[in-house]
């Protein structure tokens, strides 16, 4: 399988890696995800979409926080992947994280696995 490096970014408290797994891209966000931060994820997710894969994995791992701009972002990449023919995939997501999915009902859009080798078997 190609488990390839694409690129990462990073800004503050967040840092962003993508890479190749098989069929699939795996964007790694680490840190905070909010409003200052956003958009450090909207664009390698739009990336993944468009020129690597329309199916993406996200590992959210290491993603320690997430307010509704990162949801945003998230269900945007959704709506793109999905038009491409592919979707997101959320996979190991921490407690804090998992509760703005909860809470908001998004939880419901995505594909929603709890680890990251589950979402990328699929």
């Amino acid at each position: 399988m190609d488990r390839g490096m694409v690129g990462s970014a990073s800004r503050g408290r967040l840092n962003v890696e993508v890479r190749r797994h098989g069929a699939s891209a795996v964007v790694t966000p680490t840190g905070e995800l909010d409003h200052h931060t956003a958009e450090l994820l909207r664009e390698p997710l739009d990336r993944c979409v468009g020129e690597i894969s329309p199916r993406v994995v996200v590992d959210c791992s290491k993603l320690e926080f997430c307010d509704s701009t990162g949801l945003n972002v998230l269900l945007g990449a959704r709506l793109a992947a999905e038009a491409a023919g592919g979707g997101i995939h959320l996979a190991a997501m921490q407690p804090v994280v998992a509760r703005v999915f909860e809470i908001t009902g998004a939880e419901a859009v995505f594909h929603v696995h709890d680890t990251l080798d589950a979402a990328v078997a699929e």
